[in-house]
């Protein structure tokens, strides 16, 4: 009888042990294989297959890439006539041989432009014709070398302030408003099954929101090919509220395009995005959390991606795309001037979170219940 017991306890020990290490085993991709793909931006050394840490966790949990930096104008494009192509290529090549969904990001956008795209020989304002010529040669250069590769594209990229209006940016000033238009015609002429998104910020609140409504809504009245909105989701720990994120993720969806959520990490320090990137580090907490972040913060931050996730699932028909902006903590932009932050699913090194089995969970959870 005690032989038979302990047998027993045997079976039900390896049985445990089984359904542990299933579940040491299940991936961001594979949790959310039937809701959307799941992306992740990654820097130089990871496409070139450097970062011993980081590089198994892509291969591993992503099944979509975006590039942090390396097809953004002035990497690509720094002078009149010279491209350089070859981060971008190995970019592309690593997410071929990875088999996964390539994006590329961005093609329009007022930072990290060169200032020579938009001056003449003198240091004087071009024309507009003359920006047009640049802007479609840009486009057409760059999308049609990675035609059929690149799957995504970010054609334009925050052109709208806080309040809903255009930001006067140097394209809008030397083209005028339908710079946004002509980006979208050129990158299509270049790829035409490419799918195009425009891609901003904070669109969960209302005025913002509201003008890139109208926006899109202007471009699909004159047949421009926008396909696909972005969410960037650079949030924190109490913004958007999950109400927020539902309502904006409907709203976009109402009107027939593809909604991603492209640039997701969580700010535990505070300080919220407005118009320009650098008012970021001026805002919120200098560093509360330099000696790490503690238990209670930890499950806030897993119930704070739980909750986001749960919206996501909730419209897995609508969205197909989540990527997040980073692969572990130690690679955020969110690091700013020293500042130790904690945004994403894996720590300094590269272990899971608790945000991680959180939303593996509410993949579970969502699963099951359909």
């Amino acid at each position: 009888m005690k032989k038979n017991l302990i047998a027993m306890s045997l079976v039900a020990l390896t049985m445990l042990m089984a359904t542990a290490g299933v579940h040491a085993q299940t991936t961001l991709k594979e949790a959310f294989k039937n809701d959307f793909l799941i992306g992740v931006a990654i820097n130089q050394k990871q496409f070139d297959n450097d970062d011993q840490r980081g590089d198994p966790i892509i291969k591993a949990q992503f099944n979509a890439i975006s590039p942090e930096n390396i097809l953004k104008w002035e990497s690509v494009h720094p002078e009149p006539g010279k491209y350089d192509f070859t981060e971008a290529d190995r970019y592309v090549e690593f997410g071929e041989a990875n088999h996964m969904t390539i994006v590329g990001h961005t093609l329009v956008w007022h930072h990290q432009t060169p200032q020579w795209v938009f001056q003449d020989t003198n240091g004087h304002p071009v024309t507009r014709e003359v920006l047009l010529q640049r802007m479609r040669d840009h486009i057409h250069t760059v999308v049609g070398r990675y035609k059929g590769r690149i799957k995504i594209w970010d054609v334009v990229n925050e052109a709208l302030l806080d309040n809903g209006t255009l930001r006067k940016s140097p394209w809008e000033r030397i083209i005028g408003d339908d710079y946004i238009e002509k980006a979208f015609q050129y990158a299509h002429e270049a790829d035409p099954d490419a799918i195009l998104r425009y891609n901003d910020y904070s669109l969960e609140n209302e005025p913002k929101r509201s003008g890139a409504i109208a926006l899109i809504k202007k471009l699909q009245a004159e047949g421009v090919p926008v396909t696909a909105i972005g969410l960037q989701d650079h949030v924190q720990m109490d913004w958007p509220t999950t109400e927020q994120e539902d309502a904006t993720i409907s709203d976009f969806a109402r009107l027939g395009l593809k909604v991603m959520i492209t640039e997701l990490d969580v700010n535990v320090l505070g300080g919220k995005r407005t118009a320009e990137i650098t008012e970021m580090a001026n805002q919120g907490t200098s560093n509360a959390y330099a000696n790490g972040l503690p238990p209670a913060v930890q499950q806030e931050l897993a119930k704070r991606y739980a909750d986001l996730f749960r919206v996501f699932v909730k419209h897995h028909h609508d969205i197909s795309l989540v990527t997040f902006w980073g692969v572990t903590d130690g690679d955020s932009w969110l690091n700013l001037r020293g500042r130790m932050n904690y945004p994403l699913l894996f720590d300094r090194a590269g272990q899971p979170k608790p945000a991680f089995d959180a939303i593996i969970q509410v993949a579970r959870t969502q699963s099951a219940a359909k």
